[in-house]
């Protein structure tokens, strides 16, 4: 049988087109890649828990017990917080958005009186202070959806915790070079193990302080507020600006735009100290990814896979880096998505 002769370009384009089908199945497939995803990364988040707690002869079936207890312990009281807030906030929303509307014509009018025109239809047709709470409503009306799959993702989580222990097994056999691609699944894993942990902890301090804030200042829904500063602060760069839009507009609407400067500064403060003091303290050299590619990951998961796709960004596109490292043909693009710090390295090298 005659074996085909790809050349380069053809080869090139044929992976193109293979890439292409494969993120349209995962498109078409989101309902059900979405929660096995986050069944994925939950696993790696609790397995160090499981560990720990086998380390004081904790029995692993007890221990798995425990653990997924916390989760439906946390999810549940969330809920119970949150969803009275959401319902509250959803049907307020036509009220806020024409508030809004109301204040940002008052301030265009107070501009004319000192001589700056600017035509008013035309200015609240390209920017609509409403559509800004509509962002935050489908934020969370995207969150809630996952809640949806929440008895499928636990249960999901449960298998994955009890095979844990041989997935490296079976790796270790299945690979051609086991060895090597085992450590570099070792550091995947550490990796990804050290950047939710860390991000997770610093995204729960933010919403605390954001909800203490919020409360301090008698903003309505302080807790959902709160919550959603928690989650989007896993999106890198843009997620905690879009936390902080919907908290300061309402409080344009109940309080005025002094409080609202106000409470802008305070959620500058908290992203400041947080973001750029805290967490590099604690997450070291990070990940070893650019800026930019961070930012593009966020708009490339986001429209894959959603809200979700969103939160994950970072781990997913962590994923794809180590399997390019790992191909010969694919280092080159591995190396397009470093950061600063690896390049560094490998021109020392």
């Amino acid at each position: 049988m005659v074996q085909p002769n790809f050349t380069g370009a053809s080869k090139s384009l044929l992976i193109f087109a293979a890439l292409i089908v494969v993120l349209a199945g995962l498109k078409l497939a989101s309902a059900i890649v979405v929660p096995f995803l986050l069944s994925v990364f939950i696993a790696i988040i609790c397995s160090p828990l499981i560990n720990l707690m086998g380390r004081y002869r904790v029995p692993k079936g007890a221990a798995i017990t425990l653990v997924i207890l916390l989760i439906m312990l946390i999810v549940v009281s969330l809920a119970g917080l949150v969803g009275q807030s959401v319902n509250g906030f959803s049907q307020n929303v036509p009220v806020y958005k024409e508030q809004l509307q109301t204040e940002f014509s008052g301030l265009l009018t107070m501009l004319a009186e000192y001589n700056i025109l600017i035509d008013k239809d035309r200015i609240m047709s390209f920017l609509d202070p409403g559509k800004l709470i509509d962002l935050a409503a489908n934020t969370l009306a995207g969150v809630g959806g996952v809640m949806a799959d929440l008895f499928l993702i636990i249960l999901t989580v449960v298998f994955m915790l009890v095979e844990a222990p041989y997935i490296g097994k079976k790796v270790h056999l299945a690979l051609d070079d086991p060895d090597m691609k085992q450590k570099q699944i070792d550091l995947f894993l550490d990796s990804v193990n050290s950047y939710l942990a860390i991000k997770t902890l610093v995204s729960l301090a933010t919403g605390v302080l954001v909800t203490v804030m919020l409360w301090a200042f008698g903003i309505d829904y302080f807790i959902l507020w709160g919550v959603l500063a928690f989650f989007l602060n896993y999106i890198p760069n843009i997620g905690s600006i879009i936390a902080a839009i919907p908290a300061v507009l309402l409080a344009v609407v109940l309080q005025g735009p002094g409080v609202a400067g106000l409470i802008g500064i305070g959620y500058m403060a908290i992203n400041t100290v947080m973001g750029n003091m805290i967490e590099p303290r604690f997450m070291g050299k990070g990940l070893g990814l650019s800026p930019l590619v961070v930012f593009l990951s966020l708009l490339f998961w986001g429209w894959l896979l959603g809200t979700v796709g969103m939160l994950l960004s970072v781990p997913l596109t962590m994923v794809v880096k180590i399997a390019l490292e790992n191909s010969e043909e694919g280092r080159w693009l591995a190396m397009l998505l470093s950061g600063e710090e690896q390049i560094n390295e490998e021109l020392e090298q």
